[in-house]
């Protein structure tokens, strides 16, 4: 009469070993999955999405993005935002952090060459011409806040050498970041925007590129923030960004990329 509860406890025993060895190799899938937290400039935002899913498929390593203003960005690292990886939208703002000691100095790599165009919906008139842009047919026009926004500061830039910063100032609508800045052209608050080229790609919208000698070179940097809780997986992704695969996706973002 007892074999059957023994048997009935062995039986158990091994039920029990099993869920135990199913707990323990899903804890260490848990443990060998790693996420990094990238903050990148908001023109990044098609580019770097296809850019972090082909990664997450070659390495199993999960990319979140953050994407917003460089400038903002810039000081919530300097205030210890524990970013793994941060790709700015100008340089400057890179070498700002390594002055600060907010990211590893040995980590910046130039990663692209930014551009800027008219973006509008040709009810005015086919193409714009900057002189166009003073007309009282367009009474709004959207930049990102040249304050934070490198993109915003290239805006500046190509309307102060066209000579007519002044005469506009008084439509300008300002976005918190150059994607901000596309929403508001796209939805037609405003009649035209001087937006990203790489963020121009997934628009319906008309697009006329303003000569890169009108602006200071938009010469973007990324590098990895010194309280990166994974700095190896971060240059890991890094090294995905300048592989062919990588770099022929932010081609075709538009992206110019600089000679290394």
């Amino acid at each position: 009469m007892k074999f059957p509860v023994i048997l009935s406890a062995a039986a158990g025993l091994l039920v029990l070993a099993g869920c135990s060895s199913e707990a323990e190799e899903a804890g260490q899938s848990e443990e060998e999955s790693v996420e990094i937290n990238v903050a990148a400039a908001a023109d990044l935002y098609h580019a770097f999405t296809e850019v972090g899913k082909d990664f997450e498929e070659d390495t199993d390593i999960i990319v979140t993005f953050s994407f917003g203003s460089t400038g903002l960005m810039t000081q919530q690292i300097e205030q210890g935002a524990s970013y793994d990886l941060f790709a700015a939208a100008h340089e400057s703002y890179i070498d700002r952090l390594i002055d600060a000691e907010a990211v590893e100095a040995d980590s910046k790599r130039q990663y692209a060459l930014g551009q800027i165009g008219i973006m509008h919906d040709g009810s005015i008139q086919e193409g714009l011409e900057p002189a166009d842009l003073t007309s009282d047919e367009i009474e709004r026009i959207a930049i990102a806040n040249p304050e934070h926004a490198p993109y915003g500061q290239a805006a500046k830039e190509a309307l102060e050498s066209w000579g007519i910063w002044d005469e506009v100032q008084g439509k300008l609508v300002y976005g918190e970041n150059i994607r901000q800045t596309l929403q508001y052209t796209e939805s037609g608050d405003v009649d035209a925007g001087i937006i990203a080229l790489a963020l121009s790609k997934q628009s319906d919208l008309l697009y006329e590129p303003i000569d890169t000698e009108d602006y200071e070179p938009i010469t973007q940097a990324l590098a990895v923030p010194s309280r990166s809780p994974h700095p190896e997986e971060a240059r890991q992704f890094v090294d995905y960004l300048f592989s062919e695969e990588g770099r022929e996706t932010m081609n075709e973002y538009g992206f110019e990329l600089p000679e290394e």
